[in-house]
């Protein structure tokens, strides 16, 4: 038998018998009657927290469009794909151990125990006082999950066009387990290092997008050697040819229609904390837009529908860590400082002769990333710089160093282990009636 279709018989058999042997009802109750009497549920956040976990999971659909529509039109299916493949394999992956790692018993503010929720064991219908004190923990762990999931999907666009499938399902596992892990313990879990330390990441500044920025720059550095096919080949030589714009409009509607669970949602309650952070979501987008169309006049570049997209991601983005932390005026100036910042990195052109990234994820969410953090610590309503007081702008700079360093670090060794198991290049397309078929991918492309 072939070696693939053995790996896939056995993936197969060990689904079907753990998902066999974790359904006997006393494995999912175990140790309950240790634990303290759960809260009562608050309906009111339940339901609001139901739709802003499905809000989340619409983004990384809204993703695969976006990238989807950026790269050459042969490629357009494979990149798209990258991003639904990971609705599957990191929700499987989050039920088995990724949220114990990222949420469970914390050992020494590094990473959670493997073992708390091992296949979402004593993950029930209950409140939890340290991680849900209003809701079902199962509806924050599916909540968490679907930060998980878009991460590594994020970290695509930066070797679209470029890395081997089975390649990019292996650094995924990895990097879910390995770098995103950690950094949503350190920050989101109660005893966390930088949760204790102060940092404020209220939605995934360093978590989410400084992980997937500075992977992806990892990423780009890696399959940077590789055959660069399409859009990747001409990246920083000439202009490179969207395959559908109307795709990259669609998936940024997507992005933040979805983006308000995402934000507002980390509030995990109906309150006016919630509805803050919707106010600054929104208007630190449409800020960042404006400024990024501004500033391309400025430069005597032309305002075109996929820079206006661009810039509005790039506000998301910067404003993620600070969304509950900061008021509406703030958020305009997070929004406009980050499209400038990374409006100046992505068309530098000394960093696009050097470093290959196709969809520029680095100077997008990895750049946008690191200066909503900052400024997060310059405009938090408490203990910002504007109360006078620099102690958390230094915590900031510290934590944003550090998570820059782990994710650029432990990813560049997870690149380098996947080479070990297989190319990280695509390497077979042939040409067939107009259509391209990548035989590391298996699929048809070129019908959109």
């Amino acid at each position: 038998m072939p070696k693939h279709r053995l790996g896939a018989f056995v993936a197969l058999a060990v689904m079907v018998i753990a998902g066999a042997l974790v359904s006997v009802p006393a494995v999912l109750s175990s140790g309950a009657a240790a634990l303290p009497p759960p809260a009562a549920i608050n309906g009111g956040d339940t339901a609001w927290m139901i739709v802003a976990t499905a809000m989340v999971l619409l983004m990384t659909p809204g993703l695969a469009f976006f990238y989807g529509g950026m790269v050459s039109k042969q490629h357009v299916t494979s990149t798209m794909f990258q991003s639904f493949i990971a609705m599957g394999v990191v929700s499987l992956l989050w039920v088995v151990v990724g949220f114990s790692l990222s949420f469970g018993t914390s050992l020494h503010g590094l990473i959670g125990d493997p073992r708390t929720f091992f296949m979402f064991r004593d993950v029930g219908l209950t409140t939890n006082a340290a991680l849900a004190p209003t809701i079902p923990l199962a509806l924050f762990a599916l909540f968490q999950m679907k930060f998980a999931i878009i991460t590594p999907a994020l970290v695509t666009g930066s070797f679209a066009e470029r890395i081997k499938f089975s390649s990019f399902i292996w650094f995924m596992i990895l990097f879910t387990l390995f770098v995103y892990a950690p950094l949503a313990h350190w920050t989101w879990h109660p005893e966390g290092f930088l949760h204790k330390w102060g940092v404020l990441d209220f939605a995934g500044g360093t978590v989410v997008h400084m992980a997937a920025g500075f992977a992806g720059l990892a990423g780009a550095l890696a399959v940077s050697h590789g055959p660069k096919k399409g859009a990747a080949a001409n990246r920083g030589h000439t202009p490179q040819v969207p395959a559908n714009i109307p795709f990259v409009l669609l998936g940024t509607g997507l992005l933040w229609f979805g983006w308000f669970g995402f934000n507002a949602g980390s509030e995990l309650a109906v309150d006016g904390g919630a509805v803050s952070a919707f106010l600054t979501t929104n208007t630190a987008a449409a800020a960042a837009m404006v400024a990024w169309l501004l500033a391309d006049l400025l430069m005597g570049r032309k305002v075109t529908a996929l820079n206006a997209a661009i810039g509005a991601v790039v506000g998301l983005v910067a404003v993620t860590p600070a969304a509950g932390f900061v008021n509406v005026g703030a958020s305009i100036a997070i929004g406009t400082v980050a499209a400038l910042v990374s409006n100046l990195m992505l068309n530098a052109q000394w960093l696009k002769a050097r470093i290959p990234d196709t969809l520029d994820v680095f100077a997008c969410h990895g750049v946008g990333g690191v200066v909503g953090m900052i400024l997060t610590a310059v405009f938090a309503l408490k203990g910002g710089l504007i109360t006078g007081d620099a102690t958390l702008l230094c915590k900031h700079l510290a934590a944003a160093v550090l998570v820059a360093v782990y994710a650029f670090g432990v990813s560049a060794l997870l690149y380098k282990v996947v080479s070990f198991i297989g190319s990280l290049s695509a390497s077979n397309v042939l040409s067939r009636d107009g259509a391209a078929f990548d035989l590391d991918l298996g699929d048809m492309e070129g019908i959109l």
